[in-house]
């Protein structure tokens, strides 16, 4: 299919099932409800009601994986489903071999998701770049890649200050030192164009309850050359042939589906379906364009307000969100969504994600909402007594 330009943002956002409770700038965090995902949810309901459930369940899979596949450049065999991306790491994790090499370089601004499973497997050692406050660059990894390096875990958009790193400069250094490379590509997939060869990475793990629209519960394992070591974990999905049902036989098929376990939470599955489709019809470089405009004025709009905002001094270095700077985000959140502004808080920052469907109404209303806020903080209505 040949992916065409995103509609129109104000009749893409008419499609937001949840759109009459205002802006929806929370993407980074959890994805907005679609008509699409709601049609898909009432679909799953008829199928559960009809003969043949599971058929149609794994039809859905099937369909979810091939969808994923065609966004970032993959075949299909070389994609597992997951139900998140700290199962996908334990994956990657457990099928590797670690002999002499038994350093992983990560990143202190890595989503602990993964971070934490890296930390967990025995006997390796984990090497942090960049800065403890979670400022990072490609240059940080250049510089501590060595002959020791086995696995270098690489967030494309880092998930608090939305720094979009340079991944083919850093696997290109990595592979030349004979270590493998992982992709987080959660704060990115959806919003900018993913290309596996491209980045040339050995692994890459996204979900869809973020920018691809669809719900928690499901999340895709990139495998470049799935053979070798089966992982420790598994379940029936991760044999050979899962029909038959063979207690006694502990086999894995060459493609990546041998990543997987048990059965994916069905509900995600549709609605991964539904976001899917929706993000596939993009041009996906147009809609990096439409964010980076977004952020750019979202940026100098809140700067002339006196605002703190962490962005990248070049756009490109930018992903698809931008943090504001504030020790208590999760109480300026939950005032701003009482204003039908929903935003992501996280770490002391408020994160306002754009995305296809992100208008400039949207922008003003948050930056209106956020300047409100300020002056209630730094003016508060005095109680009345009674």
């Amino acid at each position: 299919m040949t992916a065409v330009a995103p509609p129109h943002p104000t009749s893409l956002r008419q499609r937001l099932s949840a759109a009459p409770i205002g802006a929806h700038l929370a993407a980074c965090s959890i994805a907005p409800r679609t008509s699409e995902v709601d049609r898909a949810l009432a679909r799953m309901l008829d199928d559960l009601a009809r003969p043949g459930f599971w058929q149609a369940c794994e039809q859905q899979i099937d369909r979810a994986r091939e969808l994923f596949a065609r966004l970032v450049g993959a075949d299909i065999d070389q994609i597992a489903i997951l139900p998140n991306a700290s199962v996908a790491a334990y994956q990657v994790a457990t099928s590797r071999h670690w002999q002499r090499r038994r350093e992983i370089l990560t990143t202190y601004a890595e989503f602990p998701g993964i971070a934490h499973v890296w930390m967990a497997h025995k006997g390796l050692r984990v090497r942090w770049c960049g800065s403890p406050s979670g400022a990072v660059h490609p240059d940080d990894y250049l510089s501590q890649i060595t002959d020791r390096t086995a696995l270098v875990s690489v967030p494309a958009v880092t998930y608090r200050d939305s720094v979009r790193l340079d991944v083919r400069r850093i696997t290109d250094a990595a592979h030349a030192a004979g270590a493998a490379v992982i992709v987080d590509a959660y704060q990115a997939a959806g919003v900018m164009p993913l290309d596996v060869d491209a980045m040339r990475c050995d692994y890459l793990v996204a979900g869809t309850g973020k920018y691809l629209l669809g719900l928690p519960g499901i999340a895709f394992l990139y495998v470049r050359q799935p053979g070798g070591t089966p992982p420790t974990l598994t379940g029936w999905f991760g044999r050979t042939a899962p029909h038959a049902l063979q207690a006694t036989v502990l086999d894995s098929p060459p493609h990546a589906r041998r990543f997987e376990t048990g059965t994916p939470a069905a509900a995600a599955v549709y609605a991964a379906v539904a976001g899917l489709s929706l993000v596939g019809g993009f041009d996906l470089r147009q809609v990096r364009s439409h964010t980076q405009r977004l952020i750019a004025v979202t940026t100098r709009r809140l700067t002339d307000q006196g605002e703190m905002v962490r962005v990248a001094s070049n756009l490109d270095a930018q992903g698809a969100h931008l943090a504001l700077v504030e020790p208590h985000a999760e109480a300026m959140s939950a005032w701003l969504g009482h204003r039908r502004v929903v935003t992501a808080p996280r770490n002391g920052v408020l994160r306002l994600a754009m995305h296809a469907y992100t208008t400039d109404e949207d922008i003003d209303a948050a930056c209106e909402a956020i300047a409100a806020y300020r002056h209630q903080t730094r003016h508060p209505q005095p109680r009345s007594s009674r």
